[in-house]
């Protein structure tokens, strides 16, 4: 008996430990309050995302919950109105999947909001599921989606400086390696999924450090944010029906709740004087060290030219003219191929949005890796 309770001491002892060091996630402070400034939250209906939608409407702001489902969106926006007694939370359409979506959910925000103070990058799979596409889905929704939907709000954000970007990736990054001769290729196998999703992170990771460097000096600042081991629908979506209820206890046990995961989302996109952190990876609200392969400065000024032909912009005039294009979706309509740098076109329709230069042309600079500076802050 005693060897019994000896035992189960150790193995609550053990626990405590890895809950308190890995598990339990730190709180986010920052701006206390969000009043008259606009979030948009991808991927909002449920778990990370929604948890930090209703912070946000918490504090004030006026939250869009940017989902694919309508039916799961709204009923989203409902729940958040409840709970946070925010009336200013509401649902818009957007599948990531589809750049056409994207183009839509663009032209409906940009005409029917003034602001937009924060955009934040949380939707995303972890598996292609039954879905058989042309193209990689897994980078399409994680990495190309993001990519033109930043591109097409940026005007906004840049008007509402000082504004944010958060890309909630992960540390499956470090297991990324991006073949740019196969960038868009379909992911067939559960095999090439976990590689396509690490690839995926890892694009998060260096289009946050890219992005940083091509909007220096513009009062917009990114993030690449990691929420941490998430018991989320993603982690439980695509597992088969047997396995869920063995899994379900023990992923209650060992991962964070989708409140905790929210955290470093949340401290990137409100924490006061991490300007200076634009374009670094953060981990429980603090900067963490990434791996080589993502603090490749090159292959993030790559994956930028690759990610804009992919999203249909076009190649950009510093573009290699010998390099081979990328396949594009058959899906994607000639629309979406702007023929100036200065121009996005909606659905035929050629919009000019002033003091918006292609994304591309904001510096034109060697291309370096960068020190990473030292955090100024604990």
């Amino acid at each position: 008996m005693e060897t019994l309770l000896l035992g189960a001491g150790l193995l609550l002892g053990a626990y405590v430990l890895i809950y308190y060091n890995l598990v339990k996630a730190p709180r986010c402070g920052g701006i206390g309050s969000m009043r008259g400034r606009t979030a948009v939250v991808t991927g909002a209906n449920s778990g990370i995302g929604k948890m930090t939608a209703l912070e946000l409407a918490r504090r004030g702001a006026r939250v869009v919950l940017a989902c694919r489902s309508r039916e799961r969106g709204e009923a989203a926006a409902f729940d958040l109105r409840q709970a946070s007694g925010n009336n200013e939370v509401i649902f818009m359409a957007l599948d990531l999947a589809s750049l056409a979506s994207v183009q839509a959910f663009a032209t409906a925000f940009l005409s029917s909001e003034p602001r937009l103070d924060i955009l934040i990058h949380n939707a995303g799979i972890s598996s292609c599921g039954r879905t058989r596409e042309a193209f990689n889905l897994l980078l399409r929704v994680n990495h190309v989606g993001p990519f033109l939907l930043t591109h097409l709000l940026l005007p906004r954000l840049r008007s509402c400086a000082p504004s944010r970007v958060v890309v909630v990736s992960s540390a499956a990054h470090r297991r990324g390696r991006l073949d740019f001769t196969r960038l868009d290729c379909p992911v067939v196998g559960w095999r090439q999924e976990l590689r396509a999703y690490a690839d995926s992170k890892l694009a998060n990771v260096l289009f946050a450090r890219e992005l940083a460097t091509q909007l220096e000096g513009t009062g917009v600042t990114c993030y690449a944010a990691h929420p941490g081991p998430v018991n989320s629908e993603l982690f439980l979506r695509h597992l088969p029906g047997w396995l869920c209820p063995i899994l379900r206890p023990l992923a209650w046990l060992v991962l964070r709740s989708p409140q905790g995961g929210a955290q470093t989302p949340l401290y990137c996109a409100l924490q006061e004087g991490i300007e200076p952190l634009s374009g670094r990876y953060f981990s429980n609200c603090h900067v963490e060290e990434v791996s080589a392969a993502a603090r490749d400065d090159q292959a993030a000024h790559r994956l930028w030219k690759a990610t804009k032909k992919l999203a249909g912009l076009g190649p950009g005039e510093d573009d290699d003219p010998d390099e081979k294009p990328q396949p594009q979706d058959p899906g994607t309509p000639s629309a979406m191929r702007p023929p100036g740098p200065e121009k996005t076109r909606v659905f035929g329709h050629s919009r000019s949005y002033p003091g918006s230069p292609d994304l591309s042309k904001l510096t034109q600079r060697r291309i370096q890796v960068k020190a990473e500076p030292t955090p100024s802050f604990s």
